[in-house]
């Protein structure tokens, strides 16, 4: 069975650790994931280029009889690995039991390089450190293209009828499982913990304020895998390239992701081909956005009857504002706002939520990504917030611009807010303007006085800036105009209504006959 994390001990063994690194006692210290006391023992001493001697015997146990392989490779939640400073050992106990954790000295730094492992004074194993870490063997597995990539990628755009009605699009795609809102799931958790959740949920990103600073923390979560069976490189890069905007979208400037990489059989070459793939799109991104891997796991094997999961490498990632009061949302704020559009609409329809929706397809090339582009935007944004110009942000992903505006509508502060839009058609399909995918665009609403100056701050960067409309009313109305400058009127929808299909589609479907829309 899956080992059972117990939230109160984790947060007494959080406190006991703070406490001791606070006193100074410790020279490392690490958690144990995944292969428990083999892995965070042999990592901390190659780490270190020093051994490390561990006696199985004092090792806090909850069950009896186990053997040395199991204490080695045991998984138990709520463990940390310390190195005390010599002679104070003590200390650290003393801190220990006064958060009521478990704890025991165990073992002894060595100057000899080696992970030697004894039980009850016998020798059980015995290797360099480095064996298990550095110089492990490395599994070098036939990867290959599945023979159906190249189907997979081809989307004929000619087989693909623009929308007569636009309006029904919309609603089919505020209530598909992936874009309807979430709060039927996260509003069964606290998600105000300790009063300190300053953007909750449902945005795109959570803000939580760090108590006795000026300072926030945002958080978000990220991974679109259509994407990564279409393209695992570009799903994998976007994955991260989303969530970095989402926290931008906030104010906050990334600082670190963590990776939870959700795979198939890796024995099939397909698979393995999807896997390197996506770590090497994971891989362009954090370099090119200067974001840091700090931790992460690999999940394998997730298949039935041999058909896999979608490639899904799942981006976690956490930010900083340094001045809590300027974290912006997503919902549109004040009626006569400015609506302005960072970035650039291409005829990207490949592996949309549209497409799938509404073309039951699932098939074409993921919309481009140009990292350099991606970071620029992102720089125009963050020194937007920071001077003040922006009421609301919120990026453009799955269902395109169209469901971008709506999200923003429907999550202004006191209930839905309308908004005048006119989009230039500038030659693209209907569809790939409302509803494509293309990266690296960010709506804003400005007060009017702010635009030039958004406008100027999105020139120094060389991103493209144009102004969609005016925050208005109680209906979202976006017109099209053509290249001969003649406008029609596309979406008109009262807000209410998207308000009440977008928050209970979920319900609904989860729930048959509680809530819901007609």
């Amino acid at each position: 069975t899956v080992q059972v994390g117990d939230p109160f001990t984790e947060k007494l063994l959080l406190e006991a650790c703070l406490e001791l690194m606070e006193q100074d006692l410790l020279v490392g210290i690490q958690d144990m994931g995944a292969a428990g006391l083999t892995s965070s023992s042999c990592e901390m001493a190659s780490r270190a280029g020093t051994g490390i001697e561990l006696e199985l015997a004092n090792v806090p146990r909850r069950e009896p009889g186990m053997t040395p392989y199991e204490v080695l490779l045991s998984e138990s939640q709520e463990r940390m690995l310390l190195v005390a400073k010599s002679g104070r050992e003590g200390e650290v106990l003393e801190i220990c039991k006064k958060w009521d954790v478990d704890a025991a000295v165990i073992g002894r730094v060595t100057n000899d390089g080696f992970l030697r492992v004894k039980e009850k004074g016998v020798v059980v194993a015995e290797m360099p450190a480095r064996a298990l870490t550095d110089n492990a063997p490395t599994y070098e597995r036939p990867a290959d293209a599945p023979a159906y990539q190249d189907a997979l990628q081809s989307l004929p755009l000619e087989l693909i009828p623009e929308p007569k009605d636009c309006n029904a699009v919309l609603e089919a795609l505020l209530t598909s499982p992936t874009i309807a809102h979430k709060g039927w799931v996260f509003e069964q958790y606290d998600h105000m913990v300790q009063t300190n959740t300053v953007i909750r949920p449902g945005s795109d990103a959570a803000v939580l304020r760090i108590k006795g600073t000026d300072k926030a923390l945002a958080v978000t979560v990220d991974c679109n895998s259509l994407y990564c069976v279409l393209n695992p490189y570009t799903g994998a890069a976007s994955a991260v390239a989303e969530a970095a905007r989402n926290l931008v979208c906030t104010g906050a400037r990334p600082l670190a992701l963590t990776d939870c990489l959700n795979f198939g059989n890796p024995e099939r070459p397909d698979i393995m081909w999807q896997f390197i793939l996506a770590i090497e799109g994971i891989a362009d991104a954090c370099k090119t956005l200067q974001i840091p891997v700090v931790s992460g796991n690999v999940s394998f094997y997730n298949e039935t009857r041999g058909l896999s999961i979608y490639p899904t490498p799942i981006i976690g990632m956490v930010g900083l504002l340094d001045h809590v009061e300027r974290a912006v949302s997503q919902g549109f704020k004040t009626e006569g706002d400015a609506v302005l559009l960072l970035g650039e609409t291409g005829e990207d329809l490949g592996g949309t939520e549209y497409l799938r929706a509404v073309h039951h397809r699932e098939q074409g090339t993921p919309p481009v990504l140009n990292l350099e582009r991606e970071a620029a935007l992102q720089r125009v944004v963050l020194q937007a917030v920071e001077q003040g110009l922006v009421q609301s942000a919120h990026d453009c992903a799955e269902g395109g611009l169209a469901v971008a505006l709506a999200e923003s509508c429907l999550s202004a502060t006191n209930g839905p807010l309308g908004a005048e839009i006119v989009l230039d058609r500038h030659g693209l399909r209907r569809d790939s303007l409302l509803f494509g995918e293309s990266q690296s665009r960010i709506i804003l609403s400005v007060k009017p006085a702010n635009r030039e100056k958004i406008e100027a701050l999105a020139r120094q960067e060389d991103v493209p800036c144009s102004v969609l409309g005016v925050v208005r009313g109680r209906r979202l109305m976006i017109s099209i105009r053509d290249d001969r400058r003649r406008t029609a009127l596309w979406v008109d929808r009262p807000c209410e209504k998207l308000d009440t299909m977008w928050r209970g589609a979920l319900r609904a479907a989860l729930e048959p006959g509680e809530g819901g829309h007609a």
